[in-house]
């Protein structure tokens, strides 16, 4: 299992020796030398779409952005589609259903795929109920998309839902033969799910660091601090090892 560290600070890709999680939507600070870590991107498609309702980043600009981020600082592990998160908060804002944005998300594969190749696309599997993910991995097949074959499949709208209902939804794809990428994962959820899946991300970090920063340092608040964000990535790491094979959170965890 791969833990990606979320950030809102790209200048890190060129300090950090542990996978980095970057949104798109930050690519205007990526900086100017390559990266010394492994990197996947994030669409940054739950602010968009909470902020305005739908997708106003086009496609091919969404394409052009990551093919000149490539480029810049290196080619990342994978790319996350512009999915359509399934959460009911998200269905209200849109004024869609589950079963739309699956198809959203579908085409947005397809679309992203076709523009460029090239680029290493994760499709995104979305839904809210089980049944919801299951009928989703199926129209993605009926698409002409085997997603047992892709070295990781996104399983969205799950990063709130760490109890149960989120683990079981996990696992089922998992059980379906899928690499998955659990998005939002973390110690909550992370030990239920490490052994069956390929990766996962989160940077909860941050708000941790905002309301409980280390009184240690000298600044006010840990939401921007690499030493705090490295410390809570090594409490993730701890929380799905075993006592056997603990992992430490400076090796890459693959």
């Amino acid at each position: 299992m791969k833990f990606y560290l979320g950030t809102h600070e790209p200048g890190w890709l060129t300090r950090s020796s542990v996978p980095l999680f970057i949104s798109r939507r930050r690519f205007d600070r990526l900086p100017a030398r390559r990266s010394t870590c492994d990197w996947a991107v994030d669409s940054g498609g739950f602010t968009e779409i909470s902020m305005y309702g739908e997708w106003r980043t086009t496609p091919r600009d969404y394409a052009r952005d990551v093919a000149l981020a490539s480029e810049r600082v290196g080619p990342p592990d994978f790319v996350s589609i512009q999915d359509w998160m399934c959460e009911p908060h998200m269905l209200r804002r849109t004024g869609k259903t589950v079963a739309q944005h699956q198809d959203l998300s579908v085409r947005s594969y397809l679309e992203l795929a076709s523009i460029d190749p090239s680029i290493p696309w994760m499709p995104v599997v979305q839904g809210w109920s089980l049944s919801d993910y299951v009928a989703c991995v199926s129209k993605y097949y009926k698409a002409g998309v085997d997603l047992a074959q892709f070295p990781v499949v996104g399983v969205g709208s799950v990063c709130r839902r760490q109890g149960p209902d989120g683990v079981a939804v996990v696992r089922a794809m998992s059980g379906l033969g899928l690499r998955v990428h659990a998005f939002g994962f973390k110690k909550t959820g992370l030990p239920s799910v490490c052994d069956v899946i390929a990766s996962s991300d989160s940077m909860a970090w941050s708000l941790a660091g905002r309301h409980d920063p280390d009184p240690t340092h000298r600044h006010a608040s840990c939401a921007n601090c690499f030493e705090y964000a490295m410390r809570w990535r090594d409490s993730v790491i701890d929380a799905c090892a075993t006592p056997r094979r603990r992992v430490s959170a400076r090796t890459r965890c693959s």
